[in-house]
């Protein structure tokens, strides 16, 4: 329960499941980079400069970039979700959209750490997007009402 509100109800359980998808995909991330700049005998210090681990496998890489992208739009999400719930409009609307934000970032993950089709990354980061775009305005006219 978060004041009164179930987890499913809430626009903050998302918010704390993010974050948790968030810190997996850093562990992950770390669990493939290290044996591989260990592998290709990379000194840590190498990677001081943006792209200088390029040449590290796709795997590695593509983890490293998944993280990087779960850092920058969700910024959005969690500004938004703080906002909704501190203007009082948490509601089953509110929260559906914001579970379903975590819900698509997660398959974009999914997608970027396995398959990794750029058109269907794509796809689905635009999906996240219009569903932010839509708590954004549903939130915008609560507010201005």
């Amino acid at each position: 329960m978060i004041q009164g509100v179930s987890c499913l109800q809430s626009v903050l359980a998302p918010v704390l499941a993010l974050i948790g998808w968030s810190l997996l995909i850093w562990l992950w991330m770390y669990a493939k980079r290290i044996p591989a700049m260990s592998k290709a005998k990379i000194d840590p210090q190498a990677a001081r400069f943006p792209g200088s681990l390029n040449g590290l496998p796709d795997d590695a890489r593509q983890a490293a970039d998944n993280y990087n992208h779960l850092m920058e739009q969700p910024t959005i999400f969690y500004a938004l979700a703080f906002f909704t719930y501190l203007a009082g409009q948490q509601n089953d609307l509110t929260a559906g959209l914001a579970w379903a934000y975590v819900g698509l970032r997660i398959v974009h993950s999914l997608i970027q750490l396995t398959v990794n089709r750029v058109t269907l990354r794509f796809l689905v980061f635009s999906l996240s997007t219009i569903v932010l775009i839509a708590w954004t305005v549903i939130v915008a006219l609560g507010a201005l009402s």
